[in-house]
C-alpha cells in the first residue's frame, strides 16, 4: 500500500534491521500519547527518531481514558490555573489537526441554586476565555422544562437549571496511532512490541537492550541513541532504575474505571456531568447504540495493562447516577464492557488520589534519560513541544521550530475528491478523510483489517479489537461475533497457523471474561 505514513510492523527482521543500522538522534520508550507526541514533534523538527513500545500502541494508559479532550473545568475551580490554560487552549489545535478525533459535544451541568448556577457561568466563562471559544460554542442556560425536553430520563426534582457548555470527544487509541502514523511520515522508526530491557551508556551515546515481545519473535535489539526520553506511563520510574537500580519512585499510580452499558438502559442525548457522594466529577457519555459511565480514582500498586475490576467500582459510578436517572437503574447485569487503566501522576501516595495535581513533570537521570509522566491527554501537543525543547538544547541539535500545532494528522486532511461519495457516518469518526480509502478497500471487515494491519501497525487480534475498532468496548457484543472472522482474515495476512489463530482468539476472550468476573456472573 502506497502511503507514506504507512505503519508496517509485521515484517520483523526488517524492522529490527531498521532500529540497529542507524544511530538516532533521539529514542523514546514508550508509544502512547505522549511518547508518540514527542516522536512526531522531534521528527518533524529535523531530528533522527526511533520509538519503541513494549506491547501494542496505546496498550497502557492511552487507550483507557475517558475518552475525551477536555480543558479540565475542575481544575479552574479546584485552583489549578496552569493545568486548566493550557489543556482549554490545546483542544482547538487538536481539532483542528484532527477534527474527526476531536468532536465537539454539549456537556450537561446541573445547578440547585441561583448562587450555584452564578458561580458555574462565572467559570464558564473564564475557561472559555482561555480557550478562545467562539461565540456559537459558549455555554448556555437550559431552564428546568428545556432541561426535560432534551433530556426526558433526567430527573429535575431540586434542579434550578442546566448549563450547557463544549468539550471535545475523542478515541484516545486512534489519536495515538495517527500521531505515530505522522511520526513515521516525518521519518521516524516506530516499532510495537520490543520491551527495553536495560540501559547502557559508552560516550556520547546511549544505548538501549530490548527483546521482542511476539509469541512468533523474541529476538533481541540493540538501539543507539544520542538522547533518550522515558515516556513509558505507569512503567517510568521501572525505566528510570534500569538507570539507576537506587532511584526512589516518583509516581503514584491510581487506577480508573469506566463501565459500558446499552444506551437504551441509559438513553441520554449529551454528555452529562456529576458529583458522586465523595464529591469526584464523573460523566455518563453516549456513544453509538451505549452509554458509558466514568471514573473512579484510586491508588493501585501495579503497574499493569488490565488492572483488576471490582464490583464496588462499578456499584460507586451506578450509584452515583441512580439519583439523576431513577426510572432507569442499573446492575451489573447490564454492563457490556468494561475497561480498567492506570494513571501515572507525580507525586506521593501521602496524598488522596484526587489531589494529586495532572501536572507533567521531567527530570534527568543517572544516564542522562529524561523522563516524563504526569499531564493530560489534551494537552499531550503542548507537552511533547516542551520535552523536544529540552532535548535539542540538552543534545544542541540543530533543528527547525515545532510545527505540530498546524500539521494535519492522517485522517485529519483530506487526500481524496469525496463531493461525489456519501462516506459511512459510523467509519468517519474512525477514520476521518481515510474513510473513503477504507471505502475503496470494501468498506468492510476485511478492509478495516487490511488497514489495520498495512497501515496501522496491528499485529495481533486485540491491537485490531481494543485499539483499532473499539469494539471490545462499544460494540453490544463487545465484539465478540467479529473475533474469529477478524482472527481469520489477520491470519491470511500475517501467515498465522490454525493454532496460533485460535489462540489470538482465546486471548481476546480471556481478556473479556477477566474484565468481568469480579463484577457478574453471567459472562458473555
Amino acid at each position: 500500500m502506497n502511503n507514506t505514513s504507512a505503519l508496517q510492523c509485521f515484517d520483523r527482521p526488517a524492522l529490527k534491521t531498521q532500529l540497529e543500522k542507524n544511530t538516532f538522534d533521539l529514542a523514546v520508550i514508550g508509544g502512547g500519547i505522549t511518547g508518540a507526541g514527542i516522536a512526531r514533534d522531534a521528527a518533524m523538527r529535523g531530528l533522527k527518531v526511533a520509538l519503541l513500545e513494549a506491547q501494542d500502541f496505546a496498550s497502557g494508559t492511552s487507550s483507557k481514558s475517558s475518552k475525551m479532550i477536555h480543558g479540565g473545568l475542575r481544575y479552574l475551580l479546584s485552583g489549578e490555573l496552569q493545568v486548566m490554560k493550557e489543556s482549554v487552549a490545546e483542544r482547538t489545535a487538536v481539532h483542528h489537526i484532527a477534527p474527526h478525533l476531536a468532536e465537539k459535544s454539549q456537556f450537561i451541568l446541573i445547578a440547585r441554586s441561583w448562587a450555584e448556577s452564578f458561580k458555574l457561568r462565572v467559570a464558564l466563562s473564564i475557561y472559555e476565555y482561555f480557550g478562545r471559544v467562539a461565540k456559537q460554542d459558549r455555554h448556555a442556560m437550559w431552564s428546568v422544562a428545556e432541561l426535560q425536553q432534551k433530556e426526558p430520563q433526567f430527573n429535575t426534582e431540586g434542579v434550578y437549571c442546566a448549563l450547557v457548555y463544549t468539550e471535545y470527544l475523542t478515541d484516545d487509541a486512534r489519536l495515538t496511532l495517527a500521531t505515530l502514523r505522522s511520526a513515521k511520515e516525518a521519518g521516524a522508526v516506530i516499532a510495537n512490541y520490543y520491551r527495553v530491557d536495560s540501559i547502557t551508556k559508552q560516550g556520547a551515546l546511549t544505548t538501549l537492550h530490548g527483546t521482542s515481545q511476539l509469541p512468533e519473535d523474541q529476538s533481541n535489539i540493540t538501539l543507539n541513541a544520542k538522547m533518550v526520553v522515558n515516556a513509558a506511563g505507569p512503567w517510568v520510574d521501572h525505566i528510570c532504575q534500569q538507570e539507576n537500580p537506587a532511584q526512589a519512585a516518583r509516581l503514584a499510580l491510581s487506577r480508573g474505571i469506566h463501565v459500558v452499558v446499552a444506551r437504551e438502559k441509559l438513553p441520554i442525548n449529551h454528555t452529562v456531568v456529576i458529583y458522586a457522594a465523595d464529591k469526584r466529577t464523573i460523566f455518563a457519555v453516549p456513544k453509538g447504540d451505549t452509554t458509558y459511565l466514568g471514573t473512579t480514582d484510586e491508588f493501585y500498586p501495579k503497574h499493569e495493562y488490565w488492572p483488576d475490576i471490582y464490583q464496588r467500582d462499578v456499584e460507586y459510578l451506578f450509584e452515583a447516577f441512580r439519583p439523576y436517572f431513577p426510572s432507569n437503574p442499573l446492575s451489573s447485569e447490564d454492563v457490556v464492557a468494561v475497561w480498567s487503566g492506570v494513571r501515572p501522576l507525580v507525586g506521593s501516595m501521602d496524598q488522596k488520589a484526587t489531589e494529586i495535581s495532572r501536572k507533567d513533570e521531567i527530570w534527568v537521570g543517572a544516564l542522562g534519560v529524561l523522563s516524563i509522566a504526569g499531564g493530560k491527554l489534551s494537552a499531550y501537543r503542548a507537552m511533547a513541544e516542551r520535552v523536544v525543547d529540552k532535548v535539542i538544547a540538552l543534545g544542541a541539535f540543530n533543528a527547525l521550530p515545532c510545527r505540530t500545532a498546524n500539521t494535519p494528522l492522517p485522517g485529519g486532511r483530506q487526500t481524496h475528491d469525496t463531493s461525489n461519495n456519501v462516506l459511512p457516518k459510523w467509519l468517519t469518526p474512525r477514520y476521518g478523510f481515510e474513510t473513503a480509502t477504507i471505502c475503496d478497500m470494501g468498506g468492510d471487515l476485511a478492509a478495516e483489517i487490511n488497514f489495520a494491519v498495512l497501515v496501522e501497525g496491528a499485529v495481533r487480534l486485540e491491537d485490531y479489537w481494543v485499539r483499532r475498532s473499539s469494539r471490545a468496548w462499544f460494540d453490544l457484543d463487545a465484539g465478540m461475533s467479529c473475533l474469529a472472522p477478524a482472527a481469520a482474515i489477520m491470519a491470511q495476512l500475517l501467515g498465522w497457523s490454525k493454532t496460533r489463530q485460535q489462540q489470538e482468539i482465546d486471548h481476546c476472550l480471556k481478556i473479556h471474561q477477566n474484565s468481568l468476573q469480579n463484577i457478574t456472573t453471567k459472562m458473555r
